[in-house]
């Protein structure tokens, strides 16, 4: 059987810990228009952010994810090829 010690400094920080969080009163807040509008700016900053670093890296995901994928020269081109 594995006995773990806990020192008397972390038995005190977590009775302390649970005391402060059951003594705490609810707050009661209010969220006015300004903030919400700023709340929703930043969501959907946020999602434009994620949609063009996507953009601008999707080729290197591909990349990373599928493989490179070997190019099949057209007939024209192995036909132009032979020319030179």
């Amino acid at each position: 059987m594995i006995i773990m010690h806990v020192n008397s400094t972390a038995k005190k920080l977590t009775i302390l810990t649970l005391v402060v969080i059951s003594v705490s009163s609810p707050a009661y807040g209010y969220i006015d228009p300004g903030t919400g509008s700023l709340i929703i700016q930043g969501i959907i900053g946020a999602i434009a952010a994620v949609g063009v670093t996507l953009k601008i890296y999707w080729h290197k995901i591909k990349v990373f994810a599928f493989g490179r994928r070997k190019v099949v020269q057209s007939d024209e081109d192995q036909l132009d090829d032979s020319e030179n």
